[in-house]
């Protein structure tokens, strides 16, 4: 699996975010409560970018129609939305905060 490097781990802290291009997905990393998610940043329902949506805790509403979702798991919490979104592994490594560039498989 390939890693993509973000940064020092320690700048992005609980309650923030970042948006991350990678070479085939652009991704929204999360610090929820000092663990970090990633999640693809388009919203199923019509592209939207999650990463200028509200983020609350571990949820994160498409600021085009809504649609909400679980940072955590992906998983849609409200419609328009009925796809969850595609998750990326997310790892520190001496101090560097890493995502993987490809989504996980489903559980």
């Amino acid at each position: 699996m390939d890693w993509q490097d973000l940064g020092e781990a320690r700048t992005l802290a609980p309650g923030e975010h970042l948006v991350a291009g990678l070479p085939d997905y652009s991704v929204l990393v999360v610090n929820v409560d000092g663990t970090f998610h990633a999640v693809e940043n388009l919203c199923p329902h019509d592209g939207g970018e999650l990463g200028g949506g509200l983020i609350e805790g571990d949820r994160v509403t498409c600021p085009r129609h809504g649609a909400c979702f679980n940072l955590r798991t992906g998983e849609v919490l409200k419609p328009p939305a009925f796809e969850d979104l595609l998750r990326f592994e997310v790892r520190v490594e001496n101090g560097r905060l890493l995502v993987a560039t490809q989504p996980k498989a489903s559980d």
